[in-house]
C-alpha cells in the first residue's frame, strides 16, 4: 500500500460535447482552407497545424501525449503520401526523431541534471530560506522576489536553464510558506521568458539576430545599411516587459493563477481519502493557536485527547522550535499560552474542540506548513506482528508517541477500526493488530528496522540525504558551465553537459539520481514538437501564412504593420522553434520596412523580442518544464497567457516606439 494514493488522470470516453464541437469546428477550419493555400503539401501541413493546436486546447490527450502523435502522424506521412497527393512525406524519416538530439532538448536534461546536484548539497535550502527571510510568507512579497530574480539571470544566461535551477528553490519555498507551487512556478517562470529581453544574450534570437542583420545588410543599398544592436540596447524594453509582468501577478495572480495539488501543495488529502474509504476514519491536518485567555492553557495534552477525540501530533511554543517526531512530544506536555498545535482529528470534533476552548484555527497550515508536509510526514499503517514484544502492552506502556514517533489514530482488530475516543491508547496490543498512525517518514523508515513492527505502508517518500560535503565540487562544475556559455562560443548543450557530468562524476549524484532529476514528460514533449516545426518551415507554410498577414495589412500606418509582424511572430513561436521564426521571419520584417520607409533595423528587433513572446501553450522550453511540477493543464496557460501576451505586445510595442 502507499502512503499516498496516486491520482489517476482518467478521461471518459467518447469525447464529451465541448470536445466534438470544437473538433468540428477545427475540421471545417481546415477544409476552408484549401481553396486557398498555394501547394497540397502546406494544406496537409496547415491541417496538422490545427489538429495539434486543437489536441492542445481541448486536452484530448495529455500535451506529450498529443506531440507524439503529432510526431508519429508526421513520419507516417512517408508512408501514405501517395494517397495525400504528395510525392514525399512531410518530413524525412530520417530526421523525424532529431528532436531528441536536438540542442534545447539535450540544454534542458543537463540544467536539470546540474539543478539536481546543486540541490542535493542543500544549496537551494539555503537560498530559499533567504528568500523567505527576505520576503516573507506572503504571495504578494515572495512573487517580486523570486520572480525577478530568475529574471536577473535569465538576462545573462538561458532563460530555461535560469527557470531549472530555481524549480527546487520554489519547492522549498512552496513547502515552508505553505503556498502551492502552482501559485509561484508561472509567474517564476513567465518571467524567465521575460527576462531573456533584458540583454542581447538573454536569449537565441537575440544573439542571432545580429548575425542576420549582417547578412540582410548584403542586399540593402548603402544609405540603408543597419548597424548592429550593443549589448543593452534592448535593455529598456526588457526591464519594462520584467516589470510588467511581476505587476501583472501580484496585481492579477489571485484571479488567474490556479491552485493545483503538486508535491509541495498537497494536504494530504488523497491519503486520509484512503483511510476513510478502508477504516472508516474521517481525518482533517489543522493549526490551531492556544489564546491567553483560553481555559486550555495550563492543561496537558492527555487532559484533552480522549475526551475530545482529537490527536496532538506538533506543537510550538512561542519563540521556541517545531516539536514533532520521537522524544518531542509526550502526553505530559503542558499547553501554554501562544502554543501552536497541529491536530488530526474528524472535522466535527475539531469544531466542538475549537469552540470549547476559544482556540484560532488557521485556515491552512502555517507553522507546521514544511514539517507536516506529504514528502516529510503522513499517514500509515503499522502491524503488530507475532512474536513482537509490544503483545500485552499499550501505546500508553510504552509512550509510543514519544519513543517511536507514532501518533496512533486508529486501531484495526476484528474487522473493525476503533479510534481516538474509544481508549485505543489504553488497549492491550494483540497480534494482528493494524495501527493506523501519523508519523514523520524518517521515524518509519526507523521503525521498519524494529522487528516489534511490521510496516505494512511500504510506499513513502525516504529520507532525502543531503550531501554538504560536496557543495565544493557542485559549485566548480556549476560555474564551470556558466562560463562556458558565457564566454565561449561552445554549442550550449555541450557546455551544460560538462557540468551534469561533473556533478555525478565528483559524486554530487549517483547516476540513478541524474536519470530521476529529469522530467521526461517534458523531454518527450518538446522534442516530439520539434518535427512539427520542421514542417511548418520546409513546407514554405510559414512563408506562406507571413505573406498573408503582411498583405492584410500592407497599406496601414508602419506602426500597424509593426505589430502585425510582432503578433506573427508570436503566433510562429508557439508551434516552431524561437530561433526558426526569426530567421524566417527578420528578411521578411526589414524587407517591409524599407518598403514603407521605416526602420528595418528596428523591425528585426521586434522580431526578435517577440519570439519570446510565448505564454499561451506550454511549447515554450520553459512553459514545459514547470507544467508537470506545478500540475498546470493547457487552459491554466491559456487563462493566465493569454493576458501575458496582450500584456507584452502592448508593453513593447509602446516601449520600441518610445526608446526607438
Amino acid at each position: 500500500m502507499s502512503a499516498q494514493s496516486d491520482p489517476v488522470n482518467s478521461r471518459s470516453w467518447p469525447i464529451d460535447r465541448k470536445q466534438v464541437i470544437a473538433a468540428l469546428v477545427f475540421l471545417l477550419s481546415a477544409f476552408g482552407l484549401v481553396p486557398f493555400v498555394p501547394s497540397v503539401e502546406i494544406a496537409w501541413v496547415s491541417a496538422i497545424l490545427l489538429f495539434t493546436i486543437y489536441l492542445f486546447a481541448f486536452e484530448v490527450v495529455s500535451v506529450d501525449v498529443a506531440a507524439v502523435l503529432v510526431m508519429v502522424l508526421l513520419g507516417l506521412t512517408s508512408l501514405t503520401a501517395p494517397f495525400m497527393g504528395l510525392s514525399e512525406g512531410l518530413v524525412d524519416n530520417r530526421h523525424l526523431f532529431d528532436g531528441f538530439a536536438s540542442n534545447a532538448v539535450i540544454s534542458i536534461i543537463a540544467v536539470m541534471i546540474i539543478g539536481a546536484g546543486l540541490d542535493k548539497t542543500g544549496v537551494m535550502t539555503k537560498m530559499a530560506a533567504l528568500i523567505l527571510r527576505i520576503g516573507g510568507k506572503t504571495e504578494a512579497r515572495i512573487i517580486p522576489v523570486i520572480s525577478g530574480t530568475v529574471a536577473f539571470i535569465s538576462s545573462f544566461m538561458q532563460n530555461v536553464g535560469a527557470a531549472a535551477l530555481f524549480l527546487p528553490v520554489v519547492s522549498r519555498i512552496s513547502a515552508r510558506s505553505g503556498l502551492p507551487m502552482s501559485r509561484l512556478l508561472m509567474p517564476m517562470g513567465f518571467c524567465a521568458i521575460l527576462g531573456g529581453t533584458v540583454s542581447m544574450v538573454g536569449s537565441s534570437p537575440l544573439i542571432l539576430l545580429n548575425d542576420l542583420i549582417l547578412t540582410s545588410n548584403q542586399a540593402l543599398p548603402p544609405d540603408r545599411q543597419m548597424q548592429a544592436w550593443g549589448l543593452f540596447s534592448v535593455t529598456p524594453v526588457g526591464v519594462a516587459l520584467v516589470l510588467t509582468g511581476i505587476v501583472y501577478f501580484v496585481i492579477a495572480g489571485r484571479y488567474v493563477l490556479p491552485v493545483t495539488e503538486s508535491e509541495s501543495s498537497a494536504t494530504g488529502s488523497d491519503t486520509l481519502g484512503y483511510f476513510h474509504d478502508i477504516h472508516g476514519l474521517d481525518c482533517t491536518l489543522s493549526e490551531v493557536v492556544v489564546p491567553d485567555d483560553s481555559p486550555l492553557a495550563g492543561k496537558q495534552i492527555d487532559d484533552i485527547e480522549t475526551d475530545y477525540r482529537v490527536r496532538v501530533i506538533a506543537h510550538k511554543r512561542p519563540g521556541g522550535e517545531v516539536n514533532f517526531g520521537p522524544g518531542t512530544l509526550a502526553r505530559d506536555t503542558e499547553i501554554i499560552a501562544g502554543m501552536v498545535l497541529g491536530i488530526v482529528a474528524d472535522p466535527v470534533d475539531l469544531d466542538h474542540f475549537v469552540d470549547k476552548y476559544g482556540l484560532e484555527q488557521r485556515d491552512r497550515l502555517r507553522t507546521f506548513a514544511e514539517t507536516l508536509s506529504p514528502r516529510k510526514s503522513g499517514i500509515a499503517e503499522v502491524l503488530i506482528p507475532p512474536g513482537s514484544n509490544l503483545i500485552g502492552k499499550s501505546a500508553r506502556d510504552v509512550w509510543m508517541r514519544k519513543t517511536c514517533g507514532l501518533a496512533m489514530l486508529g486501531l484495526h482488530r476484528n474487522g473493525k477500526t476503533l479510534r481516538e475516543g474509544d481508549d485505543i491508547r489504553n488497549m492491550p496490543f494483540h497480534a494482528g493488530d493494524i495501527l493506523v498512525v501519523h508519523t514523520h517518514w524518517n521515524a518509519l523508515e526507523r521503525i521498519e528496522k524494529d522487528r516489534n513492527f511490521l510496516v505494512v505502508t511500504t510506499e513513502y517518500p525516504r529520507e532525502e540525504k543531503l550531501r554538504p560535503h560536496k557543495v565544493c565540487w557542485a559549485a566548480l562544475f556549476f560555474f564551470m558551465a556558466l562560463s562556458m556559455v558565457l564566454f565561449t562560443d561552445i554549442r550550449l548543450s555541450v557546455a551544460l553537459l560538462t557540468g551534469a557530468v561533473g556533478m555525478v562524476l565528483s559524486g554530487v549524484l549517483k547516476i540513478d539520481e541524474a536519470y530521476q532529476a529529469v522530467s521526461w514528460k517534458t523531454v518527450f514533449l518538446l522534442a516530439s514538437l520539434i518535427p512539427l516545426g520542421l514542417a511548418v518551415e520546409t513546407s514554405g507554410t510559414a512563408r506562406w501564412i507571413a505573406q498573408e498577414v503582411v498583405g492584410l495589412v500592407g497599406d496601414a500606418e508602419p506602426w500597424v504593420i509593426q505589430t502585425a509582424i510582432a503578433a506573427l511572430a508570436t503566433f510562429f513561436t508557439l508551434v516552431m522553434s524561437n530561433i526558426g521564426a526569426t530567421v524566417l521571419l527578420v528578411p521578411l520584417a526589414v524587407n517591409i520596412a524599407v518598403q514603407v520607409d521605416a526602420d528595418p533595423a528596428v523591425y528585426a528587433l521586434t522580431v526578435a523580442i517577440a519570439t519570446s513572446n510565448s505564454f499561451l501553450i506550454p511549447t515554450h522550453q520553459v512553459n514545459a518544464l514547470i507544467m508537470e511540477p506545478a500540475g498546470y493543464r493547457v487552459p491554466d496557460f491559456m487563462r493566465a497567457g493569454g493576458i501575458m501576451t496582450v500584456l507584452f505586445l502592448v508593453v513593447m510595442m509602446g516601449m520600441m516606439n518610445l526608446v526607438f
